[in-house]
Formats: C-alpha cells, sequence, structure tokens
C-alpha cells in the first residue's frame, strides 16, 4: 500500500529539484527523505531516481506517481479537514428532539443562530413528548433533546444523560377577557374553585400540577375539556367554556383571552436539554450554545420566563 507521507515527499523533490532541498522545505533531515523515498520504490517496486555522483534525475514512474498523487493527496487533505470539522463540531449532522412549544417559540432563536455559525451541520428535526424523547436519546438515535418538567410534578432522567438548564416558566392563567377577575394583574387559585377548566390530557404533567395546585387551594379542579394543543386550550377559554392554567410560553396573546400571574403561587415548568454524557456527538456543544442564546433572548422579552 502507497504511504500518503512518501508520496508528499517525493512531490515535494520533484518540486524542489534534490534530496537535501526537498529536506530543508519540509523540515527532514537528508536521511529522512532517502529513507522515505527508498520505502516508496520498494512498495512500487520501480525504481524512482537515475542517481548520478551530484545530481538526481526523476524517472518517467516517479513523474506519473506525482501527477497522479495530486488529487489523491488533495482528496486526503480535504478529507483530513473535514474529519477535523467533525472532532470540532462544526461539520456533521445533529439530530435534535424537541416539544411542540419550544419547536414553535425557542428553536427558530436557537436554529437561525445555529445555521449561521455552523452552515456545515445539518440538522434534523423530531418532535415528540419527553417520554418519547427521552428513550430516544438513551438509545442513540437522538444526539439532543428539549424536554420540560414542572416542579409539582417532579421527574428525574436517566442517569447516564446530561441536562442542562434553559428557561423557567411561571404558570399563567388563562381567563375570558369578561372574566370577573380578568383585571387583575395576580389571581388566586381559591378565586376560581368554582370554574370550568380547559386542560391538558389526563395523566400529562401539566394535568397533573394543576390538580395538585388546585388541591394546596382546597378543591379539586372541575377539566370538562381537555387538549394538548394550547392553541385548542385558549380557544375554548376565548370562547368563554372555561378557565385555564398553561406555562409562559404556550400563551400567545390574543383578543379575548386574558392572562394572569398566579397569587402566591411559585410553580414552574423547567426546560431543558439533554444528551448522552458518554460518546456525545461533537456538534452537541455548538447547538447547546445556540439554545443558551436563544433563551436568554426570550427571556428578556417576557417577565415571565427566565433563562437557568
Amino acid at each position: 500500500m502507497l504511504n500518503p507521507l512518501h508520496l508528499r515527499t517525493l512531490t515535494a523533490v520533484l518540486n524542489a529539484g534534490s534530496f537535501a532541498a526537498a529536506a530543508r522545505r519540509l523540515g527532514y533531515t537528508g536521511s529522512a527523505v532517502s529513507q522515505q523515498i527508498a520505502a516508496l520504490e520498494r512498495a512500487v517496486r520501480m525504481p524512482l531516481f537515475e542517481r548520478g555522483a551530484q545530481t538526481i534525475t526523476p524517472t518517467p514512474t516517479a513523474r506519473y506517481l506525482v501527477l497522479r498523487a495530486y488529487d489523491v493527496l488533495a482528496a486526503l487533505d480535504a478529507l483530513e479537514e473535514e474529519v477535523r470539522g467533525m472532532s470540532e463540531g462544526t461539520i456533521g449532522r445533529l439530530r435534535l428532539g424537541s416539544f411542540p412549544t419550544a419547536s414553535q417559540r425557542l428553536l427558530p432563536l436557537a436554529l437561525a443562530s445555529y445555521a449561521q455559525t455552523h452552515p456545515a451541520v445539518e440538522t434534523l428535526l423530531d418532535e415528540g413528548e419527553p417520554d418519547e424523547l427521552i428513550p430516544l436519546v438513551r438509545a442513540g438515535e437522538l444526539d439532543l433533546a428539549l424536554v420540560y418538567r414542572y416542579d409539582l410534578a417532579p421527574r428525574a432522567w436517566p442517569r447516564e444523560l446530561q441536562e442542562i438548564g434553559l428557561l423557567e416558566e411561571e404558570l399563567l392563567l388563562l381567563l375570558p377577557e369578561r372574566h370577573s377577575v380578568a383585571a387583575a394583574e395576580r389571581v388566586a387559585l381559591d378565586d376560581l374553585k368554582h370554574e370550568t377548566w380547559v386542560s391538558t390530557r389526563e395523566g400529562t404533567a401539566g394535568a397533573s400540577c394543576l390538580r395538585r395546585l388546585c388541591a394546596l387551594a382546597g378543591y379539586e379542579p372541575q377539566v370538562d375539556y381537555r387538549s394538548n394543543d394550547y392553541a385548542v386550550i385558549s380557544g375554548f377559554v376565548r370562547s368563554g367554556l372555561g378557565v385555564a392554567l398553561v406555562p409562559a410560553l404556550a400563551h400567545q396573546p390574543g383578543e379575548g383571552v386574558v392572562a394572569a400571574r398566579q397569587d402566591d403561587v411559585h410553580a414552574r415548568r423547567r426546560i431543558t436539554a439533554v444528551h448522552r454524557t458518554a460518546s456525545a456527538n461533537p456538534v452537541v456543544t455548538g447547538a447547546v450554545w445556540a439554545l443558551r442564546q436563544a433563551a436568554a433572548l426570550l427571556s428578556d422579552g417576557l417577565p415571565s420566563v427566565r433563562s437557568s
């Protein structure tokens, strides 16, 4: 097998005109150059130079090898550059998982910035809830996933995953704009104990958090409508069918719906990024940086959201 180092040395000798001149250009000793050329001659089983008392003359074989070596060595240089980029996280593929709210509010900012600083990284997005995304990260099918948890519905991620905090959201009360307490900046849950509620599906962290918050206020909420689509929940509230409790990023201000903060309640939804601690894809580092920058921008614009 031909050694690329020997081909580079042969090219240098033909360009320089002598072993000594090539050695000076390459930073080798003259003996090292001679040894490499001799090794290459053994590999091709043909002489590469006609050696005189004071001169060397390249054989047709040497000239042919150098002519063909230019493209080969250029391709090898390009491959080495790509491998270096992969190790530094500037080239490659990012397999990213996210849940809908983060995909709508956080990812557009993060991925736009990431695409500018990492144009050679291909990003693939898969969307789902934490229970769907975490197994994919553990299995190596996703490099990074955005997930969430509620303070009153705590959960822990597998120990082999590393977690990076991004955002902490207040849980806002959504009220029809004609509701009796809609003008209040803060509303106590006790004031809503006779209301009909619109919530996420039974068994979700959001539904569990609502039930536990209301339990702290001394009652069980009456939930008549359920949807995991926050736009649907907002539409039901707008129509006067009930009130709702949603994370701050899930609320898109619009006519007919008023968002109020809870009085004396500090429960949050926390958004984090998770990836495998071992064998992490190098592109994850840049992606996490972009997510943190986007989280900071969001928190600057929304008083009910703060970066972790």
